[in-house]
This record gives structure tokens, C-alpha cells and sequence, in this order.
């Protein structure tokens, strides 16, 4: 199969590109310019794989661009990652991730309509399209109101998922386009960015070990709740549910998919964890820093994934404390002195 991965150079981009190669599949990267970024994921992608990988060149938000891509090169499934996907920086900029998530969305859809309607679309979305749920009412299943009301993150994605699946032969006939919804709840590891919660104190502690830092980690609100699997899973799922929608199958087109895990902990404990893990337990301070404290935030995410495991029969497989490690080995390995 040939498929485009947008958000090749983000965070789980280089994992499932890597998997599909593995795969034998044709891959294709949609990046903004020859500019050399495209080699920034060969912190994950071997040479072997890299040099397997087509690049390609387009900015979702350029709807010119993008129609160029979709005219001059076919594909069986696009699998669409691009995003301003920060919460924070949302409040920050709300107009620029609505520019991007919403507007860029929109592009790869019209793209498809237009000029290949046989493609088959993955549209990823997130948890936090669901908003604050309360603890009473979890585990939260795709039936829930997409609210995305704590952040314009949610939002942008809120309206982007109900976007994609209007679209799709299922839910809208007059489109008859393949398309599908993936709402990963948290998933971590190898080239998280540091901005987000777990990945931030892994760096931090690699940091700490390597002398460029005092022993203490900086902190946010560590009593949220959260189910947090291995983002090679995440993107297991991914390329599984592409599988049949490429094949058409009506279990998969035109829904949506929770992505997720069962086993739940508060953030504070994943640092522990990892704290253990680097032998750092009682040597370090935790420190509450004011920029990293989301005032605004969300409890607990419980997801139910009960959907996805019956349909395709995707779990996750791998251990938290092989994830964390991996993170760790990830920071230690981009920290030098």
C-alpha cells in the first residue's frame, strides 16, 4: 500500500512510519520544505528505513500545496497527524491551532474529495475532544459529547473529528468517502516532546545525571489521573485500523476509535517511577513551577477502549516500566555535554 503520513517529523510520526516501512508498505512524509528537517527522525528511523521513506512537500494550512500533492502523487490511505498539538500553547495562540487543526483538516479533506476518493483517511484526534469528564461517569466510551471545552486544542479537534466523520460513506452517503476518527487518550516514549508531562521530567532527570541541572525537578500538577500506554501501541492501532479501511470494511469506516489503556495512575506516579528507574528515588527535590501548572486541566481521563479490541482485536502490549525506560534512554542519549 502507498500511504502519506502527515506529522511525519512530530512525535509519533517517526514510530509509525518506521512500522509501516517494516510492513513493506510504500511510505510517503509530507513536510514543509527541503529544507533537512525531514532528517530530524532518524532519531527513531534507522538509515536502512529512512532511505525508504518518500518526501514529500506541502503545508496543510496551504490548501495550493496540498491539492498539488494529492494531484501529483496517489495513495491508498493518508494518515493524518499534523497538528498543533500543545495544549498550553493553545491558550497562547488559539488562532494559529484552529489555522492549523481545523483549517488544515479541512484541506486534506477537500483534497481527497477532489482529486482521490478511493483514499482512505485516519483522522487523529484525542481524549481531550471529550473534555472534563467526571470520575463518576468513566470510563468514557466514543459515545460521549464532544465537548473540548478545556482548551482550544480540544476544541479545534472536536470540530475537526466531527468533520472528518461527516464525511465518511457511514455516517454521510452523498460523500461516500472512507474515512475514519482515532482518539488516542495519553501515550508516551521515545522523542515525546519536553513540553509534555512525563517526557519534561525525563529530561529534567537526564539532565540531573549528566550535571546540567541541580537536583530538582521542575513540576506541574502532579494529581490528574491518567492511562498512559507506549506510543509504539498507539501507532500499532493506527496502522491496523488502516488495514481495513483500505479493505472497506463498514466496522471501521465512518467511526471513531478510543485508543487507549486500562491501567490508571496519577501523574506523580509515573515520576516516581521514573525516578526509581534512574536510581534517583530520595536524591531529588520536586518543585512546583507556576509555567508548568496547567490551571485548567483535566482530572481523570479513563478511556474505554472495548470498541477497538473487539473490531480489530488491537491491545497494548508493552510495559509501562519498558516505556519509561525507553523515554529515559531517549533523553540521556539527545542530552550532551
Amino acid at each position: 500500500m502507498r500511504y502519506l503520513v502527515t506529522g511525519i517529523t512530530g512525535f509519533a510520526g517517526p514510530h509509525l512510519a518506521k512500522l509501516l516501512v517494516e510492513e513493506g508498505h510504500d511510505v510517503y512524509g509530507l513536510i514543509r520544505a527541503s529544507n533537512g528537517r525531514e532528517n530530524d527522525i532518524r532519531d527513531i528511523v534507522p538509515d536502512n528505513i529512512f532511505n525508504k521513506i518518500h518526501f514529500v512537500y506541502g503545508d496543510i494550512t496551504d490548501k495550493e500545496s496540498i491539492e498539488r500533492v494529492f494531484q501529483q502523487q496517489e495513495f491508498d490511505g493518508v494518515f493524518h497527524l499534523a497538528a498543533q498539538s500543545h495544549p498550553p500553547t493553545s491558550f497562547k495562540d488559539p488562532e494559529g491551532t484552529y489555522r492549523t487543526n481545523v483549517g488544515g483538516t479541512k484541506n486534506i479533506v477537500e483534497a481527497i474529495k477532489q482529486h482521490q476518493r478511493d483514499c482512505a483517511l485516519m483522522f487523529c484526534s484525542t481524549s481531550e475532544v471529550y473534555g472534563d469528564v467526571p470520575k463518576e461517569k468513566s470510563p468514557i466510551t466514543e459515545d460521549f459529547p464532544l465537548r473540548g471545552q478545556v482548551n482550544p486544542y480540544g476544541l479545534s479537534k472536536a470540530i475537526s473529528d466531527i468533520e472528518v466523520l461527516g464525511h465518511s460513506s457511514v455516517k454521510a452517503a452523498p460523500f461516500d468517502l472512507p474515512f475514519f476518527v482515532t482518539r488516542a487518550f495519553s501515550h508516551t516514549g521515545s522523542r515525546r516532546g519536553k513540553t509534555f508531562s512525563i517526557s519534561s521530567d525525563a529530561y529534567q532527570i537526564a539532565r540531573i545525571k549528566k550535571g546540567l541541572q541541580e537536583p530538582v525537578i521542575l513540576v506541574g500538577n502532579l494529581e490528574p489521573s491518567r492511562v498512559v500506554i507506549d506510543v509504539k501501541d498507539c501507532v500499532q492501532a493506527y496502522a491496523m485500523l488502516m488495514e481495513h479501511a483500505v479493505q472497506r470494511d463498514k466496522r471501521v469506516i465512518g467511526e471513531a476509535f478510543n485508543v487507549g489503556g486500562t491501567e490508571i495512575h496519577k501523574i506523580a506516579y509515573f515520576l516516581d517511577e521514573m525516578l526509581e528507574i534512574s536510581g534517583l528515588q530520595g536524591k531529588v527535590e520536586k518543585r512546583l513551577h507556576e509555567p508548568f501548572y496547567r490551571k485548567i486541566d483535566i482530572g481523570v481521563q479513563l478511556p474505554d477502549s472495548t470498541k477497538i479490541r473487539k473490531t480489530i482485536g488491537w491491545v497494548p502490549k508493552i510495559p509501562l516500566r519498558q516505556t519509561l525506560t525507553d523515554l529515559l534512554d531517549y533523553w540521556d542519549e539527545k542530552i550532551t555535554t
